[in-house]
């Protein structure tokens, strides 16, 4: 090796400690950085994978609990924490207070749920206007209901419309319904009646032509 390479290798190295003595605290702590920002979003995974099964027994604890027709279910439902599970705790709780026939309370637990889930508010807003409807209050169902046209939804409101009085809105928003019904189940011939009743004409099917 020529004796010009071998001073070039050591004026390399001599460079390397030199950025070393100048770098090295700064790389280390680098480094120190990286590794606990890995070990922090380790432990972050994990704090949110034991709070979701904490979540699912506790969920799981109030719905025994409403069951078993436990005076301590409504408490036990409140106790969770905002979300899903809460939501469809709640959704239970309501359930089982309307089969008790506690339509009161049922109400109260329904107007208590806030979801940000589209589908699954459009569910309780439907339920809560029937519970509103069978209590004498079809003004407040109806505003529940006045936006959306899936066929719960323009089922619902059509009821509330009769509950008004408002037969001809009722007519449409049975008809719209009867647009979404699938020919032959059951659901689509409480729609054909209740159009009827209001006083309109069930279109025809292929199988009643």
């Amino acid at each position: 090796m020529a004796i010009d390479e071998l001073l070039d290798e050591h004026e390399q190295s001599e460079r390397v400690r030199e950025w070393l003595r100048r770098n090295g605290s700064a790389l280390i702590l680098g480094i120190a950085l990286g590794l606990a920002a890995i070990g922090g979003w380790q432990w972050w995974q994990r704090h949110q994978t034991n709070k979701q099964y904490e979540a699912a027994a506790n969920y799981q604890a109030a719905v025994d609990a409403i069951k078993a027709n436990d005076k301590a279910a409504a408490g036990k439902v409140n106790g969770l924490p905002d979300g899903m599970f809460r939501t469809l705790a709640q959704l239970e709780l309501a359930r089982s207070q309307v089969q008790a026939n506690q339509n009161e309370a049922a109400i109260a637990t329904l107007r208590a749920i806030r979801s940000e889930d589209p589908a699954l508010a459009a569910i309780v807003n439907q339920r809560l206007a029937r519970l509103l409807i069978d209590s004498k209050q079809a003004d407040a169902a109806l505003k529940l209901v006045a936006n959306g046209d899936s066929l719960a939804t323009l089922e619902v409101r059509g009821d509330a419309q009769m509950a008004l009085g408002q037969r001809e809105q009722a007519r449409d928003s049975y008809s719209k319904a009867l647009l979404k019904a699938e020919v032959g189940t059951p659901q689509r011939r409480v729609l054909e009646l209740k159009l009827t009743d209001a006083g309109g004409t069930p279109p025809k099917t292929e199988s009643q032509s």
